[in-house]
């Protein structure tokens, strides 16, 4: 899991974000790699930097607007899902 202040990957350049009805779908144009995200993986991609420079500064923008979810329950998710896209290339650690 990922400290509350480490900085957070940005997306990919090569990656496409494109949102649809149930979340979002990703293409890394380059690897051809395709990645489907629910609503919440599409507002964490929409909240990776530059919008959110920390990974407690994300959180505290979804924990605004999920007040019932613990913030230890958004850290491990957040990081899950963070974890999952950098393995599959669609982001970057700077």
């Amino acid at each position: 899991m990922m400290s509350s202040t480490a900085s957070l990957p940005s997306p990919h350049p090569s990656v496409l974000f494109q949102p649809v009805s149930e979340g979002a779908v990703l293409l890394h144009v380059d690897d051809e790699v395709y990645f489907g995200l629910n609503e919440v993986g599409c507002e964490i991609w929409q909240l990776l930097p530059p919008r959110s420079a920390s990974l407690a500064e994300l959180v505290a923008a979804l924990g605004a607007k999920y007040p019932d979810v613990p913030e230890a329950t958004l850290v491990a998710d957040v990081s899950e899902l963070l974890g999952a896209l950098e393995k599959a290339g669609l982001v970057r650690t700077t």
